[in-house]
């Protein structure tokens, strides 16, 4: 029975896995080869954020499908964690309530993931720039978008759909789920910041160092809070400000 139940979970995190993250680490690898392999890395470019159509209602209609179904996988990830055959201590608590989604301290939240966007934020920036000055990271473009109406309400929801995407799963469940498997904590820490950075690898090593040791940071804070929202809250933040500010002021200081 214990060994059906490892099985069982070992099935259950490689179908969420290959539906979203895990799927985007793979995908990160070959387009980092094929950037490599192209010419170096330092003269190519990672776009996020997509324009998908030159027609605007159709990008629009794109871009909300995108983020609509990335999170199909956060829905999988809390009907896994709601079904039968939890412990009985796990059945008095809800998949939500487990993993700190919710909303039962919103200001603490709110407070911690801003200091946290702050402390991750500023670093970042010189990482990116010591990236970019050694040749190991490519010229991230946060946003692709043309400058329609919607173009900042987009932003803002891809922002967040990839704090709540990035948050939940990579630590949130992962970690959940490896201590089910009986690692221990140092070692579940260091596999979901690996996993992290392996899906960023697309944009060069620099942001994959970042991504590792943002996930060292995230994955720790979650083992002492018990508590995703804030990380949801400070991951947002960065995005919002990294899609947001580029669309708004990137081509007026002469970036992209």
């Amino acid at each position: 029975m214990f060994l059906a139940s490892h099985r069982r979970l070992r099935a259950e995190v490689l179908i969420v896995l290959g539906l979203s993250l895990g799927q985007s680490a793979v995908y990160s690898v070959v387009q980092l080869l094929d950037k490599m392999t192209r010419a170096p890395l330092s003269e190519a470019t990672s776009t996020l954020n997509r324009s998908q159509s030159t027609r605007e209602y159709f990008d629009l209609t794109y871009q909300l499908l995108d983020i609509f179904f990335a999170l199909v996988p956060v829905a999988l990830v809390f009907y896994f964690l709601s079904m039968p055959g939890r412990s009985q201590a796990e059945g008095s608590t809800s998949a939500f309530a487990r993993l700190g989604f919710n909303f039962a301290r919103p200001g603490k939240d709110v407070l911690q993931g801003l200091g946290l966007a702050a402390a991750i934020g500023i670093p970042s920036l010189g990482l990116y720039a010591a990236g970019r000055a050694l040749g190991i990271t490519t010229e991230i473009v946060p946003s692709g978008l043309d400058a329609y109406w919607w173009t900042v309400p987009v932003l803002v929801l891809s922002a967040v759909r990839h704090a709540i995407v990035e948050e939940v799963i990579v630590v949130g469940y992962l970690l959940d789920r490896f201590g089910k498997f009986g690692w221990s904590t140092p070692v579940a820490i260091v596999v979901s910041a690996l996993l992290r950075g392996s899906y960023h690898l697309y944009q060069g090593f620099g942001p994959f160092i970042g991504n590792v040791v943002m996930g060292l940071i995230f994955a720790w804070i979650y083992t002492k809070t018990k508590r995703v929202m804030p990380l949801v809250i400070a991951h947002a933040t960065l995005d919002i400000v990294a899609f947001v500010g580029f669309s708004l002021f990137g081509k007026s200081i002469g970036l992209g």
